[in-house]
């Protein structure tokens, strides 16, 4: 490649990287004219409620039979004879205990 071509290439790369840093430009200028000529929408909330919530009440609506059980009976209710809904857990990995080194 001559020392022209490179002259011309150089020149051609600048002119399409300054049409667009302008067209880039012009659109934005466009844009924030048209921002500032509209009247800004803004959305109503609706008035708040006058009458107070609902009371709870015990219990619900929500059914409660049978009663719900722990997957896992505590150590009492083992002993009465009740057995565990889930197997048990798998024993994690340990390492051996780590010696702390004296000074």
């Amino acid at each position: 490649m001559t020392a022209e071509q490179r002259r011309r290439t150089v020149r051609t790369d600048f002119w399409i990287a300054a049409t667009l840093i302008v067209s880039g430009l012009v659109v934005s200028g466009l844009s924030l004219a048209q921002i500032a000529a509209n009247e800004h929408d803004v959305a109503q909330v609706t008035q708040p409620t006058t009458t107070p919530p609902a009371e709870s009440k015990p219990g619900g609506a929500r059914p409660t039979t049978p009663a719900p059980e722990p997957a896992r009976p505590d150590a009492d209710a083992r002993k009465a004879g009740a057995e565990p809904v889930l197997p048990p857990a798998p024993a994690e990995k340990t390492a051996p205990p780590i010696n702390e080194k004296s000074k």
